[in-house]
């Protein structure tokens, strides 16, 4: 796939600062360091295991299968883990990274806040200070979990330039590592940025779609015939997919948020409306203009509210391994009600796109089919937003 360490075909890359450079080729060396060595491994399995509660389940969402009339879909119950979502994997890995390192002050970018608490969360379980960085957007819309970041000792910085959102929120922990790399590490919590990070949060996410291989081999005999994620940056969406990238017969379906609609600009969809270009110091698919500057995004989802994609998803699209479709708000918030009514799970408004689009093509599929979701995180967060969206 790669034609050098670092790029997934023309994606990818490191188009940074040479002070920037140095910072980064410490972290490479240190985590392929680690990614040979038996003690780090046992350390972090031990931490996933005893504290996030891995493996969690595949639960065959029998009630939603049945309505729907076509495929079985199973659930990988990401929401289950400690801390609501699919982002205590990468941030254990990452933190355990900093260890090794000998920092003791972490720093990350947050969105829909899942990504902030995880980190605070480990900064406080290994006893590091934590700077989070947040658009003052999202730390409205997510006031609760900013309010939990707080809680577990983390500083919460809100970003108040650009669009205010999780872009600039990057831009910002950036300049927080140029300015304290002697003593700081940048837990990044999506598949994006700059080599080493999107390896680094595949190789630590990946544990989702080696655990949902291993699960649907043992429950049904066989692979699945279709997974299905949502798609910002693409953490949780890499993590499920790359163990079956080489499988040909499971299809690969991301799913990007239209927002208000696409004709309407006011989405978030860098796959299906974008260009390649630069972001944050790697190649991928953006949403730019004429000029090469990222436009402003809208979604309804934090999390998935940020104007370009991972490199590797961007190769996947690129090479037609990967399919990448859309969800709008409404969509997504109908499936979000589904989901709650009919299985008693009431998903992350992230998660609930990649559902909707299950709802969308079971139908189609026969009985036999299967189709596994990335349920990458649960709805406790957004539930004040949907109430006050439903009762407007």
């Amino acid at each position: 796939m790669s034609l050098e360490r670092g790029f997934f075909g023309e994606f990818g890359g490191s188009f940074v600062p040479n002070e920037m450079k140095e910072v980064l080729k410490k972290v490479e060396e240190v985590f392929y360091a680690c990614k040979e060595d038996d003690d780090f491994h046992s350390e972090l399995d031990y931490y996933l295991k005893e504290y996030v509660g891995r493996p969690n389940p595949l639960y065959y969402a029998q009630k939603l299968s049945e309505k729907l009339g076509g495929a079985k879909i199973y659930l990988k119950r990401e929401e289950l883990n400690h801390t609501g979502s699919h982002k205590i994997n990468n941030v254990l890995g990452q933190v355990l990274l900093a260890k090794k390192m000998g920092f003791k002050r972490i720093i990350a970018e947050t969105g829909a806040g899942q990504h902030g608490v995880a980190t605070a969360t480990a900064a406080a379980l290994f006893g590091l200070e934590c700077v989070i960085y947040m658009g003052e957007v999202d730390t409205k819309r997510q006031s609760l979990n900013v309010f939990r970041m707080e809680l577990l000792g983390a500083k919460v910085v809100s970003v108040k330039t650009g669009t205010r959102t999780l872009k600039d929120a990057v831009d910002e922990a950036l300049n927080d590592l140029v300015a304290n790399s002697d003593n700081t590490y940048y837990v990044l919590g999506s598949a994006v940025g700059p080599h080493p990070y999107p390896e680094i949060v595949k190789y630590f996410q990946s544990i989702i779609g080696r655990e949902a291989k291993e699960q649907i081999l043992e429950k049904e005999g066989r692979l699945p015939d279709c997974i299905i994620a949502c798609v910002g940056g693409g953490s949780n969406a890499i993590g499920l997919f790359s163990p079956f990238v080489k499988d040909k017969g499971v299809k690969i379906i991301g799913v990007e948020p239209a927002g208000k609609g696409l004709e309407t600009g006011e989405h978030a969809a860098s796959m299906t409306m974008g260009t390649p270009g630069t972001l944050h110091g790697f190649k991928c698919y953006v949403l730019a203009d004429e000029k090469g500057e990222p436009l402003p995004t809208y979604c309804i989802a934090a999390g998935l509210d940020y104007p370009g994609v991972g490199p590797e998803h961007s190769y996947l699209k690129a090479s037609g391994r990967a399919e990448y479709v859309t969800a709008t708000d409404m969509e997504a918030l109908d499936a979000f009600k589904e989901l709650s009514k009919l299985e008693g799970i009431i998903p992350a408004l992230e998660s609930a796109h990649a559902i909707s689009y299950a709802m969308k093509i079971a139908p189609t599929m026969s009985k036999d089919q299967i189709i596994i979701v990335n349920l990458s995180g649960r709805g406790d967060k957004d539930v004040q937003q949907v109430f006050e969206i439903l009762n407007k």
